[in-house]
């Protein structure tokens, strides 16, 4: 077995070029198949990790402008919801909303603690926000409908905004005042959400924001949870229905879908989905290509080996040795080759798909409502790889065998003729 191992290594060492080209073929194969996949892995995964942060039965619906003339009036009205849509909301879809909130905002405001102040813009929310939106409770509690009912004065701050309103005097924030605008709030939680850029908002009851700000019914979006849409077309279904009950309060077409934005964000999880599935095709369909032309590689630079080594085989069945030998030499020389080839391959890869990690897992893309990860955990199963690596040792084997046994069958006096 020494002797089968030093000859091995004697061949390989008198054949760099060759040995390169071979170990290349198997390495980029592998390596290309490894980075395509978990760089789709990585968009796949960032998808499904921001849609496991929210909701995906909740509906959000912004108002927006009429396209269409409608009921005597021109387009282009602005649509502003109000408490009227909220209680519609509430009342009219009984099978199918199960929660309904709505928000309204007070923005530039200075809120201080003693010296210490941040601007934020102050949310007024309903118990359902954080069923909704990524938003936890690190600290007390959330808005709840007692707050709603009595229009309390009590604010949640995000994480960093309570550090530093109350870090420096090293005071707990759960039950302290804080003044905003000449308004004195009591702090009954603590927030953190999925966001990395600093806080911008603070939370207050709806009812009490609409009150103290002058906000009227006025409101600037509606916020709801569905139960049993679990279609394309039940969604679209309650979509057309909903426009029509809101359409009948601002007076604009049913059709009109300019006149209120509906972000629906199951639809947009199914549709998504259907992206993911076909960007997923297409990277196994590049991955296999890719290794495909691997194994055309390899087994053309073992076609060519075999021929160039004909004359050496005859050498060694004129001494004496048998076919069985020469096959076996060759058979363990592609093996040698492909593994240790392909081994360096799938680290190489495993590497770039950790850097693509390290430098873009912890970007997040600002969607003005919402901060998502754009990128996350580009991870590929190592039975994969292992997979890849073996397919690529059985063609070059076979792709050595078969020449390699024709060769062995070759007289030695033709063999060592040959060229």
């Amino acid at each position: 077995m020494i002797d089968l191992w030093q000859e091995i290594y004697g061949t390989l060492r008198r054949n760099k070029l060759r040995t390169f080209l071979t170990g290349f073929a198997v390495a980029w194969g592998i390596f290309m198949l490894i980075v395509l996949l978990g760089a789709g892995n990585g968009l796949i995964h960032a998808f499904e990790q921001n849609s496991s942060e929210r909701a995906l039965n909740s509906i959000r619906i912004f108002p927006g402008w009429t396209t269409q003339s409608y009921d005597g009036l021109k387009e282009g009205r602005r649509i502003e919801l109000d408490n009227r849509d909220l209680t519609d909301t509430e009342t009219q879809f009984p099978d199918n909303v199960t929660s309904v909130g709505a928000t309204v905002r007070q923005s530039g405001l200075n809120i201080s603690f003693g010296k210490e102040y941040v601007n934020l813009s102050l949310l007024g929310v309903h118990p359902n926000y954080t069923e909704i939106e990524a938003v936890k409770t690190a600290e007390g509690r959330f808005i709840n409908d007692i707050d709603l009912k009595e229009r309390r004065k009590v604010i949640v701050l995000h994480q960093k905004s309570a550090d530093i309103l109350f870090g420096k005097t090293h005071t707990e924030p759960i039950g302290q005042f804080v003044n905003a605008g000449g308004v004195a709030y009591q702090v009954v939680g603590i927030y953190n959400d999925q966001g990395n850029s600093e806080p911008s908002e603070a939370y207050i009851p709806f009812s009490t924001l609409q009150t103290i700000y002058n906000k009227g019914n006025k409101l600037n979006n509606i916020l709801l949870t569905t139960d049993g849409l679990t279609s394309l077309e039940s969604n679209e279904a309650f979509e057309a229905e909903y426009r029509r009950v809101i359409g009948a309060n601002h007076r604009f077409s049913p059709d009109d879908t300019g006149a209120i934005w509906i972000w629906n964000r199951f639809t947009d999880y199914l549709r998504t989905m259907n992206a993911m599935g076909i960007l997923r095709t297409a990277i196994w369909v590049i991955g296999i290509f890719t290794l495909l032309s691997g194994i055309v590689g390899v087994s053309n630079i073992m076609l060519i080996t075999v021929r160039e080594r004909t004359h050496e085989f005859g050498i060694r069945k004129a001494l004496g040795a048998k076919p069985a030998s020469i096959l076996w030499l060759i058979i363990v020389e592609s093996v040698v080759i492909t593994t240790l080839f392909g081994y360096i391959g799938m680290v190489a890869g495993i590497g770039v798909t950790e850097w693509m990690d390290n430098t873009f897992g912890n970007q997040t893309m600002d969607a003005s409502m919402f901060q998502a990860k754009m990128f996350s955990d580009p991870t590929v199963d190592l039975r994969i790889a292992i997979q890849a690596t073996v397919t690529l040792i059985v063609a070059g084997t076979l792709a050595g065998f078969f020449p390699a046994r024709k060769a062995t069958k070759i007289k030695p006096i033709e063999a060592l003729r040959a060229d």
